[in-house]
């Protein structure tokens, strides 16, 4: 039998994304669904950018598009360039798309990297090439994805009066006391400042990393990945917009961390994310006010985090989602994308009165796969590189990585043999790009590559991709922002 009450505290994006999903997953039935969260209490709201998955959770909610966008002065994205990762000097777009097709049966890295004359890898790809020339059009048949990049707080506020519409109920406070049952060890109830008590039968705990209920008071435990990504804080700061906006991120290295830019239709948001063991936070704003292209529009915004995930993220009645799950730094745009999975998988294994055990082992094994599997995407940005002017850098790439990692890395530089997994967030050609774009190569690529008739496969491949991408509109005009 369907459970009763469900209670979100924390509001913010993973709030009022788990409360607009289960409005709309249980319309129509007798659950009654409240959010509590305290004005007081400021979000942090810099995740701005995002991957294609986010596009399929506003469709099954039934939000339109050019609603959306206008509500959360969003942009379109196709990619995230990396500048000087691999190398001082480089830079590489991580698309949303393949690179290149098959010929004569042959993945296509493996003949790029047996022709000689056959461009740069980037060339081969629409989106990269569209982004380029800061040019945007839907999909229409050709193979390609895309994203947002927008203001978090914002959207947060859109979800609201989705959720609300939906019956929703709202509760402005700040939890004091979390109680537990005596028996069960569940959470029971929480009171709010003003002496209110709200009882629920499942909990939906967003409330940052403070984790009110899923470590205050459950003690989930932390599992902490500092060593493998040093990162550990973050400056945000926006500023005004300086010209044509690419539909695209940008992530520049930095000595000691790297800098996000991020365009959007009224600001663009910038900042800092850095390892406090190699650099201070006056340096690391220093670095920040140097690179920014035009005058903060407000105070640095400075926030501290330990990269990692709780060990159990469902106890008992009680579901971690955001930032009260885990912190992955927002290099490759996971921070909203997790919330959406953990979202997901929340709907999947939607408990009953019966409380399954087995519901939550599942939830916290399938989430334990899909943070380990971002984390290591992420060292790899760190690890492959080749640059040799920091402490920084040296260490990252002297580190010892996941064994997970080790045999992926291992097998690509042996054969070029991209590892797939059953479960995981980032494909094939997300992997392709980071390799190739910070230098990863493969000692022996497939035998098979090359041979009569490649070289102008390769050649028309390339020309019907630049023809494509040079008839796309503008990113301002596909936004309806052109004059």
């Amino acid at each position: 039998m369907l459970i009763g009450r469900v209670l979100v505290v924390g509001g913010g994006t993973a709030g009022w994304m788990a409360a607009a999903a289960l409005a709309h997953k249980f319309a129509g039935t007798p659950l009654a669904i409240t959010l509590v969260e305290s004005a007081e209490i400021g979000t942090v709201g810099v995740g701005e950018a995002t991957i294609p998955h986010i596009r399929h959770f506003n469709a099954t909610l039934g939000i339109d598009e050019a609603e959306f966008l206008a509500a959360t002065k969003g942009t379109y994205k196709l990619g995230i360039e990396f500048v000087d990762w691999g190398c001082k000097g480089d830079s590489y777009i991580h698309p949303f798309a393949e690179f290149g097709a098959p010929i004569d049966g042959v993945p296509f890295h493996h003949q790029w990297l047996a022709s000689e004359g056959a461009g740069a890898f980037e060339e081969y790809s629409l989106p990269i090439q569209a982004a380029r020339r800061g040019r945007f059009r839907r999909p229409d048949g050709d193979p390609y994805n895309y994203a947002y990049q927008f203001d978090a707080g914002l959207y947060a506020r859109f979800l609201r009066g989705y959720s609300e519409a939906r019956g929703v109920v709202r509760r402005e406070g700040k939890v004091v006391d979390v109680a537990l049952d005596g028996e069960s060890g569940h959470v029971r109830a929480i009171t709010l400042e003003s002496g209110e008590t709200l009882e629920a039968d499942l909990f939906v705990d967003c409330s940052g990393f403070r984790g009110l209920l899923i470590e205050q008071a459950l003690r989930a435990g932390y599992e902490e990945w500092t060593h493998w990504l040093p990162c550990d804080r973050a400056i945000a700061l926006p500023c005004p917009n300086t010209g044509p906006l690419p539909p695209l991120t940008r992530a520049t290295a930095q000595e000691s961390g790297w800098i996000w830019r991020i365009p959007l239709q009224h600001r663009t948001g910038n900042g800092h994310v850095y390892s406090s063991g190699f650099t201070s936070d006056d340096a690391a704003l220093g670095t920040l006010l140097a690179q920014l292209p035009a005058a903060p529009l407000a105070e640095p915004n400075r926030l501290r985090f330990v990269t990692g995930k709780r060990r159990r993220q469902w106890v008992g009645n009680t579901i971690a989602i955001g930032l009260a799950s885990g912190f992955l730094e927002p290099l490759e745009s996971t921070s909203i994308h997790l919330i959406q999975v953990a979202i997901g998988r929340l709907l999947d294994l939607f408990p009953t009165q019966a409380w399954d055990p087995l519901d939550a082992q599942e939830f916290n094994r399938l989430m334990a796969l899909d943070y380990e599997r971002v984390r290591d995407f992420l060292i790899l940005h760190y690890h492959c590189q080749q640059r040799d002017d920091s402490k920084f850098w040296r260490h990252c790439r002297a580190m010892t990585v996941p064994d997970s990692l080790a045999h992926k890395l291992e097998l690509f530089r042996e054969r070029g043999v991209v590892v797939q997994y059953r479960e995981g967030t980032f494909l094939e050609p997300s992997w392709l790009a980071v390799y190739l774009g910070q230098h990863v190569t493969p000692n022996h690529p497939d035998p098979r590559a090359g041979g009569a008739g490649v070289t102008g496969a390769m050649a028309a491949m390339r020309a019907e991709i630049a023809a494509l991408a040079a008839t796309m509109p503008s990113h301002e005009a596909a936004l309806g922002m052109a004059a």
